[in-house]
């Protein structure tokens, strides 16, 4: 059986974005929280860190893009354009409103569950549906017409709901595993500050040196055209960082000749730099642990390389990560259209404590024991998160409820009926497969009428 397909725009209620107050709330620390693309998070949830808010009047006047339950949340514009998120039950805020740079997409639930369609958003299907609005080049993203132009398939509402139910599921214990790398990622800071204290307020009075004089090199990487499909040599992005650590499964590949590989290959304990993303991205780092050998340095990510004689990598990569030190970051991004950005001397003019290199040698062997853990624990979260994304691929084509389907092949053709009635398709049998139609034929025979 082939589901009725149809555009977003025909299963909503309504289609809206927000808004903040005219310059902006600067320095509001309380209020209405209001949603950005940073508050987004890539589970399909939200991340409520550094909330920013809106006066009460100003969400009082606000006609569009205050959330309800069960919204599904899209980025509009920057570098996370089509990342999406459902407002679930759960969600921690009796009145939130959205800014300029997200849509709402508030499905009427007579026709279509919401968590269906968001799971069907955040596939990778549902993605490339989303951005086939997507332009511009720089800092692109979609416009409303993004909902007339994305396919959703739309199989009854009971079998919506029984994919959901199978999806919510296994995306519990895809969260789970991912809680639980959360967690290990606070032990390493914990273990910093117990050892070395806040390394700007250097309270065991370090010796001090700014950033850029801890390094032999510090560098953007090549503007190489990146494959997917395996050709050269595997290049870094800012997906390949991961917990602290580069992740080998999402890497993407550059075609390189000897030359050019000996410029821009990673050596042992360089350290990866996100300066250019969400907000919320910046300055996520990497070790480079000599896997994958070789790697090559790409665009958006800068490399820093420790001068050895001064400073550990592990200990600079853990200065690097205090929340001290990300709030120097915050404080010294530039923001422009849902992206922000660091350059090189708002990095390397940061002032930070520099330890004895025994006491940062004790740290080291402390924190690479840390780093082999998550490692393995990264290549558990890939297989759960590659199980999860099977699952998905597998409910938007029919696949996972199969069984369940032919089971309940007559209550489905009724609901197929009312749904094509509700929708205006005037035969439902069209999204019907030819080798289903006699066995439909039967079942529709027995469906009362009237």
């Amino acid at each position: 059986m082939r589901w009725i397909e149809v555009s977003l725009s025909r299963i909503l209620d309504s289609l809206e974005s927000g808004s903040r107050p005219r310059g902006g709330a600067p320095g509001l620390t309380s209020g209405i929280p209001s949603l950005g693309g940073e508050h987004i998070d890539d589970q399909g949830g939200f991340r409520f860190s550094n909330i920013r808010y809106i006066p009460p009047e100003h969400y009082r006047a606000m006609v569009t893009g205050r959330i309800h339950r069960f919204d599904i949340l899209i980025v509009k514009d920057g570098a996370t354009t089509g990342k999406t998120a459902l407002v679930r039950e759960n969600f921690p805020f009796n009145e939130a409103a959205v800014n300029e740079h997200v849509f709402i997409t508030r499905v009427n639930q007579f026709l279509a569950d919401p968590a269906f369609i968001f799971y069907f958003l955040f596939s990778q299907r549902g993605q490339a549906e989303i951005l086939r609005d997507h332009r511009g080049a720089t800092i692109g993203g979609i416009s409303r017409r993004f909902a007339d132009l994305t396919q959703i398939p739309l199989p009854p509402l009971s079998e919506q709901r029984r994919i959901v139910e199978i999806l919510d599921q296994a995306d519990a214990l895809r969260k789970k595993r991912a809680e639980a790398d959360a967690k290990s990622a606070r032990i390493l800071p914990a273990l910093f500050y117990k050892m070395f204290g806040d390394p700007i307020e250097n309270p065991h009075g370090f010796a001090t040196e700014i950033v850029g004089n801890l390094l032999t090199l510090l560098r953007n990487g090549t503007t190489a055209e990146q494959n997917q499909d395996g050709r050269g040599y595997p290049v870094t992005r800012i997906e390949t960082i991961s917990e602290g650590v580069i992740n080998p499964d999402r890497v993407r590949y550059v075609d390189f000749d000897n030359s050019e590989l000996k410029k821009w290959r990673l050596e042992l304990g360089d350290i990866l730099f996100s300066h250019i993303n969400s907000e919320s991205h910046i300055g996520k780092t990497a070790i480079y642990k000599g896997h994958p050998d070789p790697l090559v340095h790409g665009m958006n990510l800068l490399l820093m390389r420790p001068d050895a004689r001064q400073v550990r990598p592990e200990y600079l990569f853990a200065v690097l990560n205090t929340e001290s030190v990300r709030a120097v970051w915050r404080q010294r991004c530039k923001r422009a259209v849902n992206q922000a950005s660091l350059n090189q001397k708002d990095i390397s003019s940061l002032e930070v404590g520099v330890p004895p290199i025994d006491l940062q040698n004790r740290f080291c062997q402390l924190a690479n024991t840390l780093f082999t853990q998550v490692e393995a624990q990264q290549k558990a979260t890939e297989k759960i998160k590659r199980l999860f994304y099977n699952l998905l691929h597998r409910a938007f084509t029919g696949d996972l409820t199969t069984k369940w389907r032919e089971a309940h092949m007559k209550e489905l053709l009724q609901e197929m009926e009312q749904q094509a009635k509700a929708l205006k398709i005037d035969d439902f049998r069209l999204p019907i497969e030819e080798e289903t139609k006699s066995s439909i034929i039967n079942h529709r025979s027995e469906i009362p009428h009237g």
